[in-house]
């Protein structure tokens, strides 16, 4: 008779072996964060909370987004959402219509963005359609172009709002 070990199949991970994603307990309700090795330290989850993490060569298209809190994009995004937080990175693409509270941009996006509070265009960072903010941060580097108008942006009630907005 074969005996199993009993550490088989249970991984301990620590900060050395956690792969390209890891958790912080410290930036709860805040974006993710690269590290110096290149990997994103994501912001603990609330239990309330959902987040939609989109990875590398993965394309998500046309597609109406719903209920979701945080918005992670390393690969390909073209949809409508309605979201607190969204974060594309250099990697990642965004195309569509997004009215989100916050925005980190390291990538491209494209489209109709409405953001409440801050705009955050990085230096890698691509923006370009109609665009509403509250705030912005522009990076040296940072690209911004198009219909672009600073003023708060009112919370939609519904996605028909949105599509209207892409439209006009």
């Amino acid at each position: 008779m074969a005996l199993q070990s009993p550490f088989y199949n249970h991984r301990r991970e620590s900060s050395a072996d956690a792969g390209p994603l890891r958790r912080s307990a410290a930036g709860a309700g805040a974006l993710g964060r690269h590290t110096h090795a290149g990997a994103i330290t994501l912001p603990t989850l609330q239990e309330s909370e959902s987040r939609l993490i989109v990875g590398p060569h993965i394309k998500l298209k046309s597609v109406e987004i719903t209920d979701c809190d945080t918005l992670l994009v390393d690969g390909a995004v073209e949809a409508t959402m309605n979201l607190r937080l969204m974060q594309i990175n250099e990697r990642g693409s965004y195309s569509g219509t997004a009215e989100v509270d916050t925005a980190e941009i390291r990538g491209q996006f494209d489209g109709v963005l409405l953001v409440r509070e801050t705009l955050v265009i990085h230096a890698t960072g691509r923006v370009a359609g109609r665009i509403r903010y509250g705030r912005i941060v522009i990076e040296e580097g940072g690209q911004l172009a198009g219909d672009i108008e600073m003023g708060a942006v009112q919370p939609a009630p519904a996605t028909p709002v949105l599509q209207a907005v892409a439209a006009g």
